[in-house]
């Protein structure tokens, strides 16, 4: 528990320094990012923990994926992270787990997470954290229906999904179980 409260506060903090650096003022942020100032202040001090879809909207606005952006936070990265002190963010109010498996690396450009959302569940993206985001996806258990680029495809435990986005997306699971899938992301 202490771990994650840590990361909170380094996350809320890390997004204020991502602000500063780009003299931005709340309200110029707000502009950018859809999101009111009021939530964009109570964000920068700790107060609320961000949603995935806000926490999205940031990471396109900053221009980093989510997977980065958590990296920045968490202390030096191991060439091993093993399975018990991996990252893991959960939006309870839209049904998402993300687990960040492979040890981000600004060096690197490839990343591996694993997503859980429960039967129901269902989360967009304005626009990718990075315009030409290479994403594949394979799904290990369940199915996601997943729109990406204007195309809508059902991904079922097997299938895998690649593309580049360059728009909007979305993510839903029409259950009847959760759908369980990994990611492999490649930035440009």
């Amino acid at each position: 528990m202490r771990h994650a409260e840590g990361v909170a506060a380094r996350l809320a903090g890390r997004l204020a320094e991502l602000r500063l650096e780009r003299g931005w003022s709340l309200e110029e942020l707000a502009s950018r990012s859809g999101i009111s100032r009021s939530t964009l202040s109570r964000l920068e001090r700790g107060e609320i923990s961000p949603t995935a879809a806000l926490l999205g909207k940031l990471c396109s606005v900053y221009e980093r994926t989510m997977s980065r952006l958590l990296a920045e936070v968490e202390a030096e990265p191991p060439e091993v992270v093993r399975a018990g002190a991996q990252p893991v963010f959960t939006d309870e109010e839209s049904g998402f787990v993300r687990r960040s498996v492979s040890p981000p690396h600004p060096g690197l450009r490839g990343e591996v997470v694993e997503a859980t959302l429960r039967p129901g569940a269902d989360i967009s993206y304005d626009a990718p954290p990075v315009p030409g985001l290479e994403q594949h996806i394979w799904v290990l258990e369940g199915a996601v229906e997943i729109t990406a680029n204007g195309h809508t495809h059902t991904v079922e435990a097997g299938d895998c999904l690649r593309f580049r986005l360059w728009g909007a997306s979305r993510f839903r699971c029409p259950g009847p179980s959760p759908a369980r899938y990994a990611i492999l992301v490649v930035l440009p």
